[in-house]
């Protein structure tokens, strides 16, 4: 009996188009959106804004204060570009976000 090593069973996984890659992929995008918030914003303000969720195609973030919210509308344009742009590919098309 042959045994199949678990981290090709688990690349054949991502590969796939199935729920658990877009499960990975979202996370992801969570993870970059933190740090295009620093990036853009400063330390201190990026932290006042907190991504939550991806879901179709819009990311849901929750800010500290209506100034924060106010920010990331201004600037909505260059965060999903930035995000799109470590992913390698357009997953992100809009922010809403909750003050």
């Amino acid at each position: 009996m042959s045994f199949t090593p678990i981290g090709d069973t688990l690349g054949d996984k991502f590969q796939a188009s199935g729920p658990l890659k877009k499960q990975v992929e979202a996370s992801q995008v969570v993870e970059y959106a933190q740090e295009a918030f620093i990036e853009l914003f400063g330390e201190k303000n990026g932290a006042l804004a907190r991504p939550l969720f991806l879901k179709n195609r819009t990311l849901t973030v929750t800010c500290a204060t209506s100034s924060v919210a106010q920010e990331i509308r201004l600037r909505q344009g260059e965060i999903v570009e930035s995000i799109n742009k470590k992913l390698g590919k357009k997953e992100v098309d809009r922010i809403r976000y909750l003050a």
